[in-house]
């Protein structure tokens, strides 16, 4: 998938308040996507920084991308596990979002995604595992 799919990809597949956090695509590997997450005031809660919930659905969103992109395209799946650490906080800019496939079984696929601030540090670790439904 070019930058061009994986954008289609976002904007068709997943539900409006995921489209709403701006996703957009960095980079791919035959492993994995980096998505940008724009700095938005709207993501941030009373503390100022952004919510842990955004970090969430910013991971899983870009671990879908990834496997989409590893199969040539989206395909059902459903998130099994996605268990997330919280490194620093992250007050300004945008964050970059890498979900790396670890490994692709037949129907479980198994990966991390690292969300690094704009300093490049680590704001946050996740790992997953997803089903392929299909």
């Amino acid at each position: 998938m070019d930058d061009s799919a994986i954008r289609a990809l976002l904007d068709s597949t997943f539900a409006p308040w995921i489209r709403d956090l701006g996703l957009s695509p960095e980079s791919a590997s035959d492993t994995g996507v980096t998505l940008r997450l724009p700095h938005a005031d709207k993501l941030r809660h009373a503390g100022g920084v952004i919510c842990g919930q955004v970090f969430m659905a910013a991971a899983d969103t870009a671990m879908i991308v990834a496997i989409s992109h590893a199969l040539g395209g989206f395909q059902p799946m459903s998130t099994v596990s996605l268990t997330t650490s919280f490194l620093r906080p992250v007050k300004a800019g945008d964050v970059l979002v890498t979900a790396t496939i670890l490994r692709r079984g037949r129907n479980l696929v198994f990966g991390e995604i690292e969300l690094h601030d704009e300093t490049g540090a680590l704001a946050a670790h996740a790992t997953t595992t997803v089903m392929l439904l299909a």
